[in-house]
């Protein structure tokens, strides 16, 4: 019987997450420090404030859905046997 390894780092999930926390940082960042007048043309919403929270949320949720269920890969050296 071959056995499992997860695929940690390489799971397309932590790659993603990565990069959408990445964003979500920088618009957190821009929204903090943003001008009156950026808020006054998104017709008073914070839109950048809010799209990097969103973003952040969501690249969390998908940490949490990587770490809760693992992918399971074969371990090449048994499959082979």
């Amino acid at each position: 019987m071959a056995e499992k390894k997860k695929a940690g780092a390489f799971d397309i999930r932590i790659v993603i997450a990565l990069l959408v926390g990445i964003y979500g940082v920088v618009l957190t960042i821009l929204g903090i420090t943003g001008s009156a007048a950026e808020v006054d043309k998104a017709a008073g919403i914070n839109i950048n404030l809010w799209g990097g929270i969103g973003m952040l949320v969501f690249a969390a949720l998908f940490v949490l859905w990587a770490r809760l269920r693992p992918i399971a890969v074969a371990d090449e050296d048994s499959a082979e046997q």
